[in-house]
């Protein structure tokens, strides 16, 4: 077992690697939700003069690591790797955005996990002394992911209350050794969980099995408890998924279910009639970098674990009639 390994599937990190910097953008709609203060920036709209949507993420994607390297004046040769995905085919938003900074990329796919899967990957870079500075960023946008994964919005399809409405942002942030930002101190990296569930419009539902299991590795790797966090922010699980979550933990006894709240139920208010809450890659990305670094940094609280969730279907997936297979990664993060 190396020196940096914790248990079956934890990686602790002895030299603490830091979130430096980081910027976050979201659209109208989000900015009208309970966490509009803690988002740097509030689109005007959804488009952005952009002839297409898959444009228009790609070009939030672009403004957000614009403005992350211009917060410390980080230039791009400061910095020696650039790790992005997102949710949309060939994860063009993050490999068209690698044609404007010229930095070994590593594109990922985590689904709505994509983000902590960055964070924990930039994390093992800088322990391992790989990197200095990796720039991590990710993207989606509702009209993109309705036409990927259910149908174009044109076409007015009937949503049921168990569907997440997809956020339209976007996220970057660079990590490094330095003495500011909150620090990245473990990384529980998880495995697929499929029990079987096939229904598109519960991808909550689906997702919830992963988060369970991922967090139940967390804490038996470091030997926590849920009451050792001031607060557990899952990603996208949604009402209905979050529901689960509680359901599978209290079978098992686990205390301390005050601490857990989702992204995805929190980002929009009941009036804004999201369904089941917000999904996306971007969607625990704006909420770790903007509602949970706001609480880091004004000591509100001081240590936090983000698990985030990702379904890894796809169109063609459902189509054949395969169940969902479904993936969580936490990563803990103190001020």
């Amino acid at each position: 077992m190396g020196a940096n390994r914790l248990g079956l599937q934890t990686i602790t990190f002895s030299k603490q690697p830091r979130i430096s910097s980081s910027y976050t953008i979201v659209g109208p709609i989000e900015g009208k939700g309970p966490h509009a203060l803690d988002f740097q920036e509030i689109l005007p709209d959804d488009v952005l003069k952009q002839r297409t949507p898959e444009k228009t993420e790609r070009l939030m994607l672009e403004l957000a690591i614009e403005k992350t390297l211009q917060q410390k004046g980080t230039k791009l040769e400061d910095l020696q790797f650039y790790i992005a995905g997102d949710l949309l085919n060939q994860i063009i938003s993050s490999s068209f955005s690698a044609r404007s900074y010229p930095l070994p990329f590593l594109g990922i796919y985590g689904a709505c996990s994509t983000f902590c899967e960055a964070l924990g990957l930039g994390a093992i870079m800088l322990q391992g002394d790989f990197a200095t500075q990796v720039l991590i960023g990710t993207a989606s946008h509702y009209q993109t992911a309705e036409r990927q994964f259910r149908y174009p919005i044109e076409l007015n399809i009937q949503h049921y209350g168990t569907n997440h409405h997809t956020v339209t942002g976007a996220a970057a942030a660079i990590l490094n050794l330095g003495s500011d930002g909150p620090r990245i101190t473990h990384a529980t990296f998880g495995s697929i969980v499929d029990w079987g569930l096939k229904d598109a419009n519960d991808m909550g539902s689906a997702m919830a099995p992963a988060a369970f299991t991922t967090l139940k590795q967390h804490l038996n790797d470091t030997q926590r408890k849920l009451e050792d966090y001031d607060l557990i922010l899952t990603g996208d699980l949604g009402k209905q998924g979050s529901k689960m979550l509680r359901i599978l933990l209290n079978r098992e006894n686990y205390t301390g279910l005050d601490r857990l709240q989702d992204g995805g139920a929190s980002i929009y208010s009941d009036k804004q009639m999201a369904g089941a809450g917000g999904s996306g890659s971007a969607c625990v990305a704006v909420m770790t970098l903007g509602y949970l670094l706001n609480k880091l940094k004004s000591s509100k609280v001081r240590r936090v674990l983000v698990v985030a969730t990702g379904a890894l279907l796809s169109a063609v997936s459902l189509l054949q009639g395969d169940s969902i297979p479904c993936i969580a990664h936490a990563i803990a993060l103190e001020a």
